[in-house]
């Protein structure tokens, strides 16, 4: 499965190999990673270390960009909550990170900034500070705040989303593309158990589909603000759709045998990028899609276009 990641230059970076130099830190990384968010004195009772020996490594976990932290009120006063921010941490020199990005042209595609869209209810969009519009009304997603939106769930339909082809731009032959993005299932309230069938479209070829397993509210997400109550979806699954030569994968499993031939990128100076739940879905179990400011990953719908 894709995962959220930090590359780090080992010679610009040294105070995230610092952060990791340690089994305390490391613990409290692993912890975080299990258990969600907690706040200091829940680490410290977790791990059975001294509040004051918990605090100094949290900050220099902070200061490595490891985890993230809010204040947030407590009972008495107010309590430093803790966040993971990547699940994978990659040490990476210069010249090998050059030959990493040499062959990618990446565009990352804000989920409000959508072309067109057709949508049933319940259905919605809210950015870190409100919902925008009105609640399953349609026509909210006209809404020009609809920009900033980092959440929007709908039933049955579809977002789209244009793309530029900057592989043509450059010249540069294609030979694969990948569509990386986090989504769950919706339902009212929210359900581990609720499968839904999600479609990718690229260019008005069905790709693929993925069926999520549920809507997830069990804990609050990673970048989920406090505003957006527990008891609506706080997190997806980061998914990578990828079309090669022969066929196309999630995750790395084949799902289908749509491949970049079918595409006919080459001939498009734009590439249109679909997702969402088909009327004739087996599981029409609707769709969330977080952005930044939700979910567990802080980020836009990335199309990654590798080159030969």
């Amino acid at each position: 499965m894709t995962q959220n990641f930090l590359v780090i230059d080992p010679e610009a970076d040294f105070v995230v190999l610092k952060g990791l130099a340690s089994p305390a830190r490391v613990a409290m990384l692993a912890l975080l990673h299990e258990k969600g968010p907690m706040n200091v004195n829940d680490i410290a009772a977790h791990l059975e270390l001294p509040q004051s020996t918990v605090s100094t490594n949290v900050q220099m976990l902070e200061d490595a960009r490891l985890i993230r932290t809010e204040n947030q009120k407590a009972r008495k006063g107010s309590q430093k909550v803790c966040y993971p921010t990547a699940e994978e941490v990659l040490v990476v020199f210069k010249s090998a990170y050059k030959a990493i990005k040499s062959d990618a042209i990446e565009v990352s595609m804000p989920i409000g900034l959508y072309t067109g869209f057709e949508v049933t209810a319940p259905c919605g969009l809210c950015t870190t500070d409100g919902i925008i519009g009105l609640l399953d009304v349609p026509n909210s997603f006209l809404d020009p705040d609809r920009m900033k939106a980092g959440l929007l769930w709908f039933t049955r339909g579809y977002v789209e989303y244009q793309f530029p082809n900057n592989a043509k731009l450059a010249n540069a032959e294609i030979r694969e593309i990948e569509v990386v993005m986090e989504l769950s299932s919706e339902v009212p309230g929210t359900s581990a158990d609720w499968p839904s069938d999600i479609t990718l479209t690229i260019n008005g070829v069905d790709v693929g589909t993925w069926t999520s397993p549920g809507d997830f509210g069990d804990k609050r997400g990673v970048f989920t603000p406090d505003w957006w109550k527990l008891k609506g979806s706080q997190y997806g699954k980061l998914k990578n759709w990828r079309v090669g030569a022969d066929g196309t994968y999630v995750d790395g499993v084949r799902i289908s045998s749509v491949s970049l031939a079918a595409l006919d990128l080459k001939s498009h100076h734009s590439i249109r990028v679909r997702i969402g739940v088909k009327d004739d879905a087996k599981h029409p179990g609707g769709i969330n899609i977080f952005g930044r400011g939700f979910g567990n990953y802080d980020q836009d719908i990335l199309l990654r276009i590798k080159t030969v």
